[in-house]
């Protein structure tokens, strides 16, 4: 197997595994809300990562790009394009059917990446074209995330990687066993809902176990300004037991 990145799934959740911190119980009387928030961002950075990686979902309400009608776009075969990247970070959405509208370049600076399938439609590929993004493809339904990954080190030089998606997503590198490491903010607040989104949503068959053969080793943990504690978990093999 080619070389992928490092992947770390970098998610805050309420102390119930919850995912949306609108829904979140405020912050206790002297704990400043904004300082809670800032600490995603700042753990972040210390990573020092090539990229973020979200879900279509995510990605549309950040590029609030409007669909183009792109007349006689040309035939072009399903290969990845490398657009203008400079020294930007990548901005990196899997978006199998192609629904993400950019309209520019880049996502808050960094440079946009759409992963794509291939039955994409040749006027998509222009208008991504034309609004300098770059795009892969990760097979025919754009699903083959281990493949995506491997362009990605291969066609950016992409050594480390933030996973900062829904939970679907987050799920599905899971599943996949696509996750090194996982980067935890545990926010000092509950969400208490039954069936709230949270950080990790795997989509499978019942009876399905996406995390078999994984195990979790803890490798750091720091309690932050406000109450917020960060953990860090290594993932690795499970051990074998005897039947």
């Amino acid at each position: 197997m080619s070389e992928r990145p490092h992947v770390i799934c970098h998610m805050v959740t309420s102390i119930d595994g919850r995912l949306h911190p609108s829904r979140f119980t405020p912050p206790a009387e002297g704990v400043s809300a904004e300082a809670l928030s800032d600490h995603y961002e700042d753990v972040a950075s210390r990573f020092e990562a090539d990229g973020w990686i979200v879900g279509r979902k995510t990605m549309t309400e950040m590029a609030k790009g409007s669909e183009r009608s792109i007349a006689d776009a040309p035939v072009v075969p399903r290969e990845p394009h490398v657009a203008e990247r400079g020294n930007r970070a990548l901005a990196i959405a899997i978006d199998p059917h192609g629904r993400v509208h950019y309209g520019k370049d880049n996502i808050g600076g960094d440079h946009a990446v759409a992963v794509l399938g291939e039955q994409v439609s040749d006027a998509y590929l222009a208008e991504l074209r034309e609004d300098g993004v770059s795009y892969l493809f990760a097979g025919a339904s754009g699903d083959d995330l281990a493949c995506a990954l491997e362009q990605l080190a291969s066609l950016f030089g992409a050594k480390t990687l933030l996973l900062e998606g829904g939970g679907t997503i987050n799920g599905a590198f899971f599943r996949h066993r696509l996750i090194d490491e996982f980067s935890t903010l545990i926010r000092p607040a509950v969400d208490g809902m039954a069936g709230a989104d949270g950080i990790i949503d795997y989509r499978g068959e019942k009876g399905e176990r996406p995390g078999a053969g994984q195990a979790l080793r803890l490798t750091a943990c720091e309690t932050l300004e406000g109450g917020m504690v960060w953990l860090r978990h290594a993932v690795e093999d499970a051990p074998k037991t005897n039947a």
